[in-house]
């Protein structure tokens, strides 16, 4: 990865942390399918309370309220950016790509294309200890999801 590239990611993952999307847990609507899901990352003491809202099978909003390091909170940002209004089945998808790069040490390189401003967090999967603060708001979706069906 090119040092301007490192240094846009870096950049965009500070904007995230400071300007929160999705931040405050919100309502549902009345009568609309809505899941929660806590998650505690027990290593640092990252927390993420996410909720999700579904109309049919898409996902109509995702709100959360959390503390933690930069990492967690933009991740949980970019992650509300990217899945609101996707159906089910392409957040789990995302969720999938997101996961594998993560995984990956940093021998998979994110698809811009596929993961949008997430891409930037393709740095930290070279820092095993800091997967855990990326993938909090991501894992606590799918248990959200699960939870509103």
């Amino acid at each position: 990865m090119s040092a301007e590239l490192q240094q846009l990611y870096q950049q965009i993952i500070l904007e995230h942390a400071k300007a929160r999307h999705g931040d405050g847990l919100a309502d549902p609507p009345p009568g609309a399918l809505s899941g929660e899901s806590h998650q505690l990352n027990p290593t640092c003491g990252d927390e993420i309370t996410l909720r999700a809202v579904l109309d049919g099978s898409n996902v109509d909003g995702i709100s959360w309220e959390g503390q933690g390091c930069s990492i967690s909170m933009a991740s949980a940002s970019v992650l509300t950016d990217l899945a609101a209004g996707l159906n089910q089945d392409e957040v789990a998808g995302l969720v999938e790509n997101f996961r594998e790069v993560m995984r990956s040490r940093g021998s998979v390189e994110a698809d811009e294309e596929v993961l949008g401003d997430a891409a930037a967090f393709s740095g930290v999967a070279r820092y095993p200890a800091r997967v855990k603060c990326a993938m909090l708001a991501w894992v606590a979706l799918e248990e959200a999801m699960q939870a509103a069906k």
